[in-house]
């Protein structure tokens, strides 16, 4: 059980020891001990008041009957600490690990890291998302709430603290449904395709006619193209252009290693595929898969320049695409590109969408995780059905129903 005394009455190291007076003012002590009996670790707590000290020694032995004690010290830890460990222990593709990576340092360290984290409170969290919420997208700002919140689950489940300060504060997701006039028309397509670098012309066929992420177009080689189909197997890494990168291409985005997506190609695209290969001869590339292996494919946008790096990330590709959008006059009032890569992803789904591809396939062929990801993006750009659906019912349930109401009787 835990024991409540005055030092000042009891220890002779201290400074006010002897005290005779009933009501001394000085502070109260609570000693109790760790979960495991006699072999639990002695701790010591001290208080301004006798009813703080008792009210803490009895939360600790209720805590201990319930098996939900948790070290007081613990939540000591600083949120810039623990977020490194957070981070460290989570078995995320190596694009996720960046993207937290730079949250966590550019925003939840500057903000909140030098405090504990038993220190820190709902307030903390609400101001926190309140002044990300100024600088990032509403998109970025639901997704790395997300992170927020589970970093304080985890230190929960890890015992360091009692309370979660993330639990009541609202995330409500975002409205991820892409805005019609971010899609840009087949004339732009063209013009994009034609201002393009010569050797990244074919990426705007291939993104525009399958809806391949950036990254995946980038990783595209010999390997993919199947006859009317191609297959995606790997996407480039973020760190592809360093020398010494062995795992220039990593697994697809929701995939583990070995795991692909085929996707059906219009002839003309093959054929633009195979101009290509002509053109820019592809080039061989080895690099080690997630297991360690030795894999080998001949990829058809490595750079052709000398001290351009081994393979092209994202950004050396987006550089090209925002450069080729200013050259054919598809800008913004401000000057800057009117598309990204993105938006040829976006070309491909509303297509197919609105020519009668059901969205099912179309989810599967963007490689989404869940159809809802779909739907919410690409919903409201599928065709409207009312009278296809009043149709198919009729002819379903009622195939020889009489058209003129009244051929049903008068009613009794």
């Amino acid at each position: 059980m835990a024991t409540v005394f005055q030092r000042c009455k009891s220890d002779k190291r201290n400074k006010n020891y002897p005290c005779e007076k009933v009501r001394c003012g000085h502070e109260w002590t609570v000693r109790y001990r760790e979960p495991g009996g006699r072999t639990g670790r002695q701790r010591e707590e001290t208080f301004p008041k006798k009813t703080q000290a008792e009210a803490h020694g009895t939360k600790m032995e209720s805590d201990k009957d319930q098996g939900t004690y948790i070290d007081p010290n613990a939540g000591k830890i600083s949120l810039r600490a623990y977020a490194e460990d957070y981070l460290a222990r989570r078995l995320v593709s190596e694009a996720t690990y960046s993207n937290y990576k730079s949250f966590i340092d550019n925003h939840l360290v500057p903000h909140l890291g030098r405090k504990t984290l038993a220190g820190i409170t709902k307030r903390d969290i609400e101001h926190f998302k309140a002044a990300i919420s100024k600088v990032l997208a509403e998109s970025t700002v639901y997704d790395r709430m997300k992170l927020v919140k589970h970093i304080f689950w985890t230190a929960k489940e890890d015992k360091l603290i009692q309370e979660d300060p993330t639990k009541e504060v609202k995330n409500t997701p975002a409205n991820n449904a892409v805005d019609e006039d971010e899609i840009p028309s087949l004339i732009e397509v063209n013009l994009i395709h034609q201002h393009i670098s010569p050797q990244y012309k074919f990426t705007i066929p291939l993104q525009a006619g399958t809806g391949l992420r950036i990254s995946e177009a980038l990783a595209f080689h010999s390997g993919c193209i199947r006859g009317d189909f191609i297959r995606v197997r790997w996407q480039i890494s973020s760190k592809a252009h360093r020398d010494d990168c062995k795992t220039r291409l990593v697994p697809l985005k929701h995939r583990q290693e070995g795991e692909y997506r085929d996707v059906p190609v219009a002839p003309f695209i093959v054929e633009e595929g195979h101009a290509h290969a002509e053109l820019w001869k592809p080039i061989p590339l080895e690099f080690e898969d997630k297991g360690g292996r030795k894999q080998m494919v001949e990829v058809y946008f490595a750079p052709r320049e000398r001290g351009k790096g081994i393979m092209p990330t994202a950004n050396t590709y987006s550089y090209h695409f925002r450069k080729a959008c200013k050259a054919a006059g598809l800008v913004n009032p401000d000057g800057s590109a009117k598309y990204t890569p993105h938006s040829l992803r976006h070309f491909f789904a509303s297509t197919a969408l609105a020519n009668g591809v059901p969205i099912h396939e179309v989810s599967r062929w963007l490689g989404h995780k869940s159809i809802k990801t779909t739907v919410d993006i690409y919903g409201h750009l599928v065709p409207e059905a009312w009278d296809r659906c009043r149709d198919i019912m009729q002819r379903a349930m009622r195939p020889e129903s009489p058209e003129d109401p009244t051929a049903y009787g008068v009613a009794a």
